[in-house]
């Protein structure tokens, strides 16, 4: 029976969208397209996730190779692309409900180690039991580790639990180790179907 709703946190609770963001600055043209590749599309952006850079030393790195006049937005999209959240609708409907009727709730999110600053904005959070951090173990899904160390933290069985992520390969990593899962596209009426038999059951 699952007893535990793991979830993730990126396009599953709060939007990320880089294109946005950096519109939002009111850039746009070959600067937009060179601040997305610069920031987001390179791998260094990834090193936030996997804890091995700081955002003051990607901040620095970029720098280096970003005209000067992209310095200040390249600054903010790394320090505050956060400003504001932008909340997935009906989910954090969807999550009360679900701790309402005594289901475990827990965060497994890839992310730097400034999640921990914006997190408790972030309506949901209010009804999760425990989180699990990539930059804080310095590893990120879908490595089979990460998903081990969250199970071993919360004394959670795999078995007895559902996973929702965003992107195929970590549902996929996920189901390998025993857990059941759904790829969630923004669809929150689909994620509650999904749902409908273990909410029954449980009931």
């Amino acid at each position: 029976m699952i007893k535990h709703f793991i979830f993730d946190m990126g396009n599953v609770l709060i939007w990320f969208r880089p294109a946005y963001f950096i519109e939002q600055l009111n850039i746009h043209g070959d600067d937009a397209a060179l601040l997305k590749r610069a920031v987001f599309d390179a791998p260094e952006w990834g090193h936030l996730d996997d804890g091995s850079k700081s955002e003051d030393e990607l901040c620095r790195h970029l720098q280096a190779v970003l005209p000067e006049h992209l310095h200040a937005p390249m600054e903010r999209l790394i320090r505050a692309w956060d400003e504001p959240l932008l909340h997935v609708a009906g989910m954090t409907e969807l999550i009360a409900e679900l701790k309402a009727e005594g289901f475990g709730l827990y965060l497994l999110s890839n992310a730097s180690r400034r999640q921990h600053a914006y997190w408790l904005r972030i309506p949901a959070s209010a009804y999760f039991d425990g989180k699990l951090i990539s930059a804080d173990v310095k590893m990120v899904k879908p490595n089979p580790e990460i998903y081990k160390r969250l199970f071993d933290t919360f004394s959670l069985r795999p078995e007895e639990c559902f996973f929702i992520d965003d992107a195929p390969q970590n549902i996929q990593a996920a189901e390998y180790l025993g857990m059941k899962g759904h790829v969630f596209d923004g669809d929150v009426a689909a994620l509650r179907r999904a749902m409908e038999g273990i909410r029954k059951d449980r009931a």
